[in-house]
């Protein structure tokens, strides 16, 4: 499991399994469960501890981790903790899979995940979620989204971006005329135009483009995308967007937005807070404080409560 070098939540120190799992089991012994013991032990190992925990708890005990945590727990706190034994591209597939199930379509799930995560992590939900479910993530997808949206998701799931870094100016260029073309200077909007240039070029070549679109329109690509689109297809292309300027600036605004005014959307802030605990979150927490003048930590304080509060703000790491 690739640890970031950006997270909130590293390897333990003395890591010793059997101590871990005498905790856990003594955590959910008798009635009640000992929550703080559960936060302590999982909120502070990394994924690859979690596994070996995991693993050894099922040849000690006989069950799976999870189904003992399952039945112990209830509501957001059991997501999040169900959540932190799964590994990476597993999550993932999870989420996705969870956000088509029954009526309706979480696109944000769908929108967050497969426009931030790089080429190589595609490819490997893609194959977990046809492991998992049977289906391949694209006939799922397809089966529950519709027109462009739908097709800018068929895109990003073939992992098809360039992942070199060499920029064609000429092209760049090129590419932001195409753009312009496509949508500002026209009546109506050639949306293929920019899933064509957006989905398939390098992140570098994509940032010169950005540039070049400005000078050609006098607008960043964002306003151009906001004023052109509506809808899902208008956020999936944001997030494209903004996951290739600055991702953890796109993933501080997601929660942000998550919490801000009256309610919160729990499933983005569980969804952001575990996926990224150990990639980035200390950037994330950067860029939150640079956009919002509040903390992150702060602000899940204030938005949340009880167990479910405690194992966020594990995850968020100090307030700074």
């Amino acid at each position: 499991v690739a640890i970031g070098q950006r997270g909130a939540v590293t390897e333990a120190a003395g890591f010793k399994v059997e101590e871990d799992i005498k905790r856990l089991r003594e955590a959910m012994k008798g009635t009640g469960t000992d929550e703080a013991a559960l936060i302590e032990v999982l909120a502070r190992r990394t994924i690859a501890q979690r596994q070996l925990i995991k693993e050894q708890y099922k040849q000690q005990v006989g069950k799976s981790l999870a189904d003992d945590l399952d039945s112990e727990l209830s509501g957001n706190f059991q997501k999040v903790v169900l959540g932190l034994l799964m590994l990476a591209p597993v999550y993932d597939a999870h989420e996705l899979r969870t956000s088509m199930k029954g009526a309706g379509t979480e696109e944000a799930a769908l929108i967050d995940i497969l426009a931030s995560r790089t080429t190589e992590e595609v490819k490997i939900i893609n194959l977990v979620y046809k492991k998992k479910h049977d289906n391949s993530l694209e006939d799922d997808v397809c089966g529950d989204t519709s027109g462009m949206f739908q097709r800018v998701l068929v895109s990003l799931l073939t992992a098809g971006r360039d992942e070199g870094t060499a920029v064609d100016p000429a092209l760049a260029v090129q590419d932001a005329k195409d753009i312009f073309e496509a949508g500002e200077a026209r009546w109506g909007t050639d949306e293929v135009k920019f899933l064509t240039v957006l989905c398939v070029r390098n992140r570098n070549h994509l940032l010169k483009v950005f540039e070049e679109y400005k000078k050609v329109s006098g607008r960043d690509i964002e306003d151009s995308i906001k004023r052109e689109m509506s809808g899902s297809l208008e956020e999936v292309f944001l997030a494209i967007v903004k996951c290739l300027k600055n991702k953890p600036a796109f993933f501080a605004e997601r929660l942000y937005k998550s919490m801000k005014g009256l309610g919160t959307t729990d499933s983005v802030l569980i969804r952001t807070m575990v996926a990224r605990a150990e990639i980035d979150m200390l950037d994330i927490k950067v860029e939150f404080f640079k956009m919002y003048g509040k903390t992150l930590y702060s602000f899940i304080k204030g938005d949340t409560s009880g167990d479910y509060r405690k194992i966020l703000l594990e995850l968020c790491g100090e307030d700074k």
